[in-house]
C-alpha cells in the first residue's frame, strides 16, 4: 500500500516563498498547500485541515499572531511560525499563542525540514513522551480535582465536562506534570520529556507553556495552586491523581 504523504499548508503573502517551500517540501514526501492570506487558511482548514502549518508573521493587513491563535482556539495541527521577526519578544510571542517552533528568516530548507518532521514526530508520539516512562502510556485517563485528563484521546475535560483545547505541546507538558504529582521537575527534564532536546541558557520554552496551561486550568493563574513554581528547581504539580 502506498502510504498517504502528510498535509502541510505554508501562508505566506509571497508567491515565490510558498511555491520554494511547497516544491522542496515536496521532494521529501509532503503534500503542500499553498495559501497567501488568513481567509484562504482558515478556508482550507474547514476543508482540507492540513497535520501542520507553516506560518508567516509579516501578512500585509494582518495579524499573524490573531491568525496563530485561531488556529489554536479550533484545529489540532503542528504550527511553526517561520517569520523575519528574529528577536526574543517576538520568539516568546509566538510560543505564547501556541507555536511549536520558531523558525527566522532567512532559513537553511533542510533545517526547515528537520523542524517539521520533529514537531511532527512530537505530535505522532507525544503520549509516551509526556508520561515519562512507559508505564504512564498504559494509563488512559488521569483524574484531578474534577478535571480528567485522557490520554489515548489526548483530550482535557474541566469539572463541567467542558473540553479544553491544548496544542500538542502543552498537553505533553501538562501529562508529564500529572503522571509526576508532587514532585519537583526541573526544566531540563521536562524540556527532554517533551520535546527530546535539552533546554539552552536561555530557552524559555516550558516558562511560557507553563504560563499558557495555568491561564486554561487555574482559577487564579497568578497565584497558582496546581502547577506551582520552586524556586530554582523547577515545576511541581501539587494536586492527588487517580489513573484508570
Amino acid at each position: 500500500m502506498i502510504p498517504v504523504p502528510t498535509h502541510l499548508a505554508v501562508l505566506d503573502d509571497e508567491a515565490d516563498i510558498t511555491e520554494l517551500l511547497a516544491r522542496y517540501l515536496g521532494t521529501h514526501g509532503f503534500r503542500v498547500s499553498q495559501v497567501h492570506t488568513g481567509a484562504e487558511l482558515m478556508t482550507l482548514m474547514a476543508q482540507d485541515a492540513p497535520a501542520l502549518v507553516l506560518l508567516d508573521l509579516g501578512l500585509p493587513g494582518e495579524d499573524g499572531f490573531a491568525i496563530a491563535r485561531r488556529l489554536r482556539e479550533h484545529w489540532r495541527c503542528g504550527l511553526v511560525i517561520v517569520s523575519g521577526r528574529g528577536d526574543s519578544v517576538d520568539k516568546v510571542a509566538g510560543l505564547e499563542v501556541g507555536a511549536d517552533d520558531y523558525v527566522t528568516k532567512p532559513f537553511e530548507l533542510r533545517e526547515l525540514v528537520a523542524r517539521v518532521k520533529a514537531v511532527l514526530r512530537r505530535l505522532e508520539t507525544g503520549q509516551a513522551a509526556a508520561a515519562g516512562s512507559a508505564a504512564a502510556s498504559t494509563r488512559k485517563t488521569m483524574k484531578f480535582a474534577g478535571w480528567q485528563l485522557d490520554c489515548s484521546a489526548r483530550r482535557l475535560f474541566d469539572p463541567q465536562q467542558h473540553e479544553v483545547m491544548l496544542t500538542g505541546g502543552e498537553f505533553d507538558l501538562l501529562s508529564t506534570l500529572v503522571a509526576h504529582p508532587g514532585r519537583v521537575l526541573s526544566r531540563d527534564f521536562l524540556l527532554e520529556a517533551t520535546r527530546g532536546r535539552e533546554a539552552g541558557p536561555f530557552d524559555r520554552t516550558i516558562d511560557v507553556q507553563i504560563g499558557r496551561l495555568r491561564r486554561k486550568l487555574e482559577v487564579d493563574p497568578a497565584g497558582p495552586q496546581m502547577i506551582k513554581s520552586v524556586r530554582g528547581s523547577g515545576y511541581m504539580f501539587t494536586l492527588p491523581v487517580e489513573t484508570h
